[in-house]
């Protein structure tokens, strides 16, 4: 695209009931139950206490404020927040998040990890072999919907409503009353011996944990798209990428259209606005939150001390035989199973969006060299690219997985403090002053802006010394 054009003018569609807007914060808690609220906080709980949740609750709840910054975007002006970034900020965004989204995600550390747990749960040893078997079937299940957005929509809501129930079950079952003082205390920072940071806690992996306290990096950016192709606000007028494989195509428009800023369009945006954070509150915020805590207490009061948990995704096996142990051997089979279906269905998302952002940021870096009707094939093109990266990194041999969780991690953290003040900006000043966030919503993504930034640029002259 050479020239964006500019927005339209069209009538702000009703607001539908809650219930009809529920779905797109679905993908993006998928997106985040295999990284940081299945791997890494109870990873860092199993080895170091529940002191440290208090940032798991600061880190999801300033993800919040973010995504709903990026929503805020679309619901006004219909189009993906990357068109934005480009009428605002020139030819060089696109660019920028091709390479951003890509580059740490290119390592398959949870399909690793979700092959690690199917290994132990059928009693094989692991190999990289079903890291790589796992990939071919992401790719298989994309190309059986006809909708990509429904696809993952439905994937992750089966997945979230099947093993979200059963580990808060498991974990009431499990823990103790002392395990709860422990979370109540972790919750103001308050550990074993020692307040907010312990000692020895590896900086990366707490950087790393922090960014994917929700779905992590440019997948929050995955947002805008989600929320346009569900039609929330002026993304009623957008098409959807559909399967290539099916025959069946829609017309997909990247620029949008706003609405005349008047007393109806107003109350319209009003109640637009409220419905689409209590969606998200409810589905991203909360049961995200319930699902770090309660995983964090899981691990705390299943292997908290034992031997065998510090190092890669043991910790979660581990948990699988002390839930046998402790209750019927079939139930620690079960968690071990679920939870790598849980893996499973955070990479199938992750592929997935970082594929659509991917697509559309292609158009809009390339000119007239790439169309607009051509993006579901761009979308595939570019999920097969991530599966075929995968499946080389695995065959050789880099298959250790809490290594490539934390290498990605990190550099989605610095991601994420580089967006975090974008979003905020465009809003500021593209936005009519009636529709731009408040104060508070402000001071929250200000905070986002410093925090992910403060620990980037710590973790980067930690190792930048360490080198030297």
């Amino acid at each position: 695209m050479t020239n964006i054009a500019p927005l339209g003018k069209k009538d702000l569609p009703e607001a539908p009931p809650l219930r009809k807007l529920l779905g797109p914060s679905f993908i993006l808690l998928g997106l985040g139950l295999g990284s940081g609220e299945l791997i890494l906080w109870p990873y860092l709980s199993s080895n170091f206490g529940l002191g440290i949740i208090w940032a798991a609750v600061i880190g999801i709840t300033l993800q919040f404020f973010i995504n709903m910054e990026i929503e805020r975007y679309t619901l006004v002006t219909g189009e993906s927040i990357f068109v934005g970034f480009t009428r605002k900020f020139g030819k060089f965004a696109p660019f920028w998040f091709i390479f951003t989204t890509l580059m740490p995600w290119i390592w398959p550390g949870i399909i690793a990890s979700s092959a690690k747990l199917v290994a132990a749960a059928l009693g094989i040893p692991y190999t990289g072999l079903i890291g790589i078997a796992l990939l071919l079937l992401l790719g298989i299940l994309y190309s059986l919907g006809r909708v990509v957005y429904k696809t993952q929509e439905k994937i992750q809501r089966a997945i979230i409503l099947v093993g979200i129930p059963f580990i808060f079950i498991l974990t009431i079952i499990l823990s103790e009353h002392s395990d709860w003082i422990a979370l109540g205390r972790g919750l103001i920072g308050q550990g074993a011996g020692y307040s907010f940071f312990p000692v020895g806690l590896p900086i990366a992996t707490f950087l790393a944990a922090l960014a994917y306290a929700g779905a992590g990096g440019n997948l929050n950016l995955a947002q805008s798209l989600y929320i346009k192709e569900k039609g929330y606000g002026m993304g009623k007028y957008s098409g959807k990428i559909t399967n290539i494989l099916k025959g069946s195509s829609e017309k997909i428009a990247l620029e949008g259209s706003t609405f005349e800023v008047n007393d109806a369009n107003l109350k319209k945006f009003k109640t637009w606005w409220r419905r689409i954070n209590t969606e998200h509150a409810i589905v991203f915020w909360g049961t995200g939150t319930l699902t770090m805590l309660f995983l964090s207490l899981l691990a705390f009061s299943t292997v908290f001390g034992k031997t065998g948990v510090a190092t890669s995704i043991n910790f979660v096996i581990h948990e699988g035989k002390a839930i046998a142990q402790n209750t019927f051997p079939f139930l620690g089979t079960i968690f071990l199973v679920i939870s790598a279906v849980m893996l499973f269905g955070t990479q199938f998302s992750v592929y997935g969006s970082n594929a659509r952002i991917a697509s559309e940021n292609l158009v809009l870096a390339g000119g007239q060299k790439f169309r607009t009707d051509n993006l579901s094939k761009y979308f595939y093109i570019f999920l097969w690219v991530q599966i075929a990266s995968g499946i080389v990194i695995l065959s050789l041999g880099f298959s250790e997985p809490l290594a490539l969780v934390v290498t990605g991690a990190v550099a989605n953290a610095f991601s994420m403090f580089i967006y975090s003040g974008l979003v905020l900006w465009l809003n500021l000043t593209e936005l009519d002053k009636h529709l731009r966030p408040s104060l508070i919503r402000i001071l929250a993504c200000l905070s986002a802006f410093l925090f992910y930034g403060g620990f980037s640029l710590f973790t980067i002259i930690q190792n930048i010394t360490k080198i030297f």
